[in-house]
């Protein structure tokens, strides 16, 4: 009988200990709480929230964009549809600066969103980049729309006949597959010689980009065609 009562004293001290365990790492987690709790308390300050006269009545801003020499005849014919939106809808001040050759836009007391120069400024670099003005009024309008731009020699090395056959393939005859490219992904790609321009939201512009990485990579473009029918398939279901 002793040497039972020995055992069971034995187990029940292990139990006891494990409980006792159990305990000390509950409290110490309680008290590990309650510690960053006031911790964070007293680090993380109470700012109250700015109004809209301070954040749009504060210094004026400006945003310059360059204008090259081939996009001067094409922003002097559409001046007037590029001036409207900016000035009447958008409530900034712009002008062209004869002398450094950009584009300046500013706030004004006017201005009512905080946003609007940064709109702006994106339409007037999207015209120059090549967009149509239709196009790039999209970037005013919608919010979700984004340029992405990179050069050929990024996906690869080419040079000579291969660069201009990269381009070619990109093209189409006619500039079919670049239509084609831009109706499924829903989405306007510019060809400026060895760099290319995307506008469309970020879904579209991937989807886009990574059709024209596998022309540059030198897919053929029935191929490219096959993966743009599947693409435009799945577009239909999800809408």
């Amino acid at each position: 009988m002793d040497q039972t009562d020995q055992s069971f004293t034995e187990v029940n001290s292990q139990k006891s200990l494990k409980r006792r365990a159990e305990q000390m790492d509950v409290e110490l987690s309680e008290d590990i709480q309650i510690d960053t709790q006031e911790v964070t308390r007293k680090t993380v300050p109470d700012f109250k929230p700015i109004t809209e006269d301070k954040l749009v009545s504060g210094t004026l801003e400006l945003r310059k964009i360059a204008v090259p020499s081939n996009r001067y005849t094409p922003l002097k014919e559409n001046w007037m549809k590029i001036f409207t939106p900016i000035v009447q809808h958008l409530k900034l001040q712009i002008r062209f600066n004869l002398k450094s050759r950009v584009v300046e836009i500013r706030t004004c007391k006017d201005t009512q969103d905080i946003g609007a120069i940064q709109k702006a400024a994106d339409f007037v670099k999207a015209f120059i980049l090549g967009f149509e003005v239709e196009d790039a009024l999209a970037l005013v309008r919608l919010d979700e729309l984004f340029i992405e731009s990179f050069e050929i020699r990024d996906v690869k090395p080419l040079k000579g006949d291969h660069l201009s056959r990269a381009i070619g393939r990109i093209a189409g005859k006619g500039g079919r597959t670049k239509f084609t490219i831009e109706n499924v992904t829903r989405t306007r790609i510019v060809l400026a010689d060895t760099k290319i321009h995307i506008l469309g939201s970020y879904q579209n512009t991937r989807a886009a980009r990574t059709a024209i990485c596998n022309l540059i990579l030198g897919s053929p473009p029935s191929k490219v065609y096959g993966s743009m029918r599947q693409l435009a398939a799945r577009l239909s279901e999800r809408f």
